[in-house]
This record gives structure tokens, sequence and C-alpha cells, in this order.
């Protein structure tokens, strides 16, 4: 039944943000905390990632020793994140059969390596956002046949799954939770995207003083030609 749950919540996870993204109304998306610099909010994410999503979403682009970057040891993720015959060197696959899939849900679940990238809403805020504010907007609906509604995309056909996390969690922890999982998505995204904004930054330092010392040598060459 958990297995069960979890497959529901990362089928709909992708399948709900899918058709949601092409719905420009709705409500007003929260802004997702950046987390891309938060080791241990990442490896949280990262349990929470391998546990809701990965049963029937891949992450073709994401292998597991990429997760060394975030603070994770080898041995820490073949404990605690690999499941099966998963190697730590593999990519990220999911634990479903594709042919099952197909004939459970009439396709194959997508593929959640860049899900945070999917779409920017100038209006609303990035694709983290969005997912940050659907997996907080769960409520109770009895005339759906879940149970669950959600705010962010009206009749989701996805079940609340992390409605135990969430109930047993203060409504600040579990918005916590949600903002790790949201930001290891982003990181695996893009893990290069720190690193990427600190060369650029190192770059630009060394255009200015470079600038500068092209200015003085200018200026001393030219001082005097009359």
């Amino acid at each position: 039944m958990k297995k069960l749950f979890a497959l529901l919540l990362s089928l709909g996870l992708v399948f709900g943000s899918v058709s949601a993204f092409a719905n420009e109304g709705g409500i007003e998306w929260d802004k997702a905390p950046n987390k891309t610099n938060d080791q241990v909010a990442l490896q949280n994410g990262a349990k929470l990632f391998v546990n809701y999503c990965l049963n029937c979403h891949s992450a073709a682009f994401m292998r597991y020793n990429r997760m060394t970057e975030i603070g994770l040891t080898e041995k820490q993720i073949k404990e605690n994140l690999l499941f099966g015959s998963a190697k730590v060197g593999d990519t990220m696959k999911s634990a479903i059969d594709p042919q099952q899939a197909k004939e459970w849900f009439g396709g194959n679940p997508p593929d959640l390596s860049v899900i945070t990238r999917s779409r920017s809403d100038g209006s609303k805020g990035t694709g983290a956002d969005y997912i940050y504010t659907y997996l907080r907007s769960y409520y109770k609906d009895e005339s759906s046949p879940t149970g669950w509604n959600n705010h962010a995309y009206p009749k989701v056909a996805m079940p609340h799954v992390l409605w135990e996390l969430q109930a047993s969690m203060k409504p600040a922890e579990y918005d916590q939770a949600v903002g790790d999982l949201v930001g290891f998505m982003q990181w695996m995204a893009e893990p290069a995207q720190n690193k990427r904004v600190q060369i650029g930054v190192w770059v630009l330092f060394y255009m200015l003083i470079f600038s500068v010392i092209a200015w003085r040598l200018n200026a001393a060459y030219w001082k005097d030609v009359k």
C-alpha cells in the first residue's frame, strides 16, 4: 500500500504539474526558498525524492554518485538512497516497469530531471515556485475520488500522499520539508549552477580589475602625446 501511494504521488506530481503548468488561472504561487547552497536541506530533499518520487519517475540525467556533491558519501548513498539492484554509479531510474506504467496509466511517467525548469511564469514565478505551492495546497474533499483536492490544481487526480508527513509536523516544519524536496529538485536540474555563478562573479571581478589596469596603461601611454 505504501508503495502504491508513493507511486501515485510521483505520478501525480508530474502529470498534475504538466497539466497545471498549462493552466494560467489558479492561485498565486508562493516563492520557493532557495536551498541550492544548503547541504543539509539538499540531503533531506534527496531522501524525500528517492522515497516519494523515484518509485515511478526517473531522473535520467542524474547519477546517484553525483549526490556526493551535496555532502553525502558513497557509503551513505548506498545505505540510505539505493534500492533493489541499483548501483551508486547508475542513473536514477524509476522502480516501475515501463510496460506496466503504460498499461496502468496510458503512458510512461515523465522524467523529473529538469521539472523545476519546466516553466517560468513572469506573473507568478518559476517552476520551483509552482511545485512548492502545489505540494502545500492540498485540502480534504469528500467529493473527489481520492478524498483530496488542490487549490493550485483543482480536481487533481493525485491524492495527498504526503498527508501523514504533514500530519506529524507543524505547518512550518512541513513547509520546510517541501522546501527541501523542491530545493533538491532545483539542484538536480542543474548541479553546476552554483559553481557557474561563482565563476561568473570571479570573471566579472577580473574584468573590472583588468579594465582599471587597461585604463591606467592607456593614460600613461598617451600622457606625453600632444
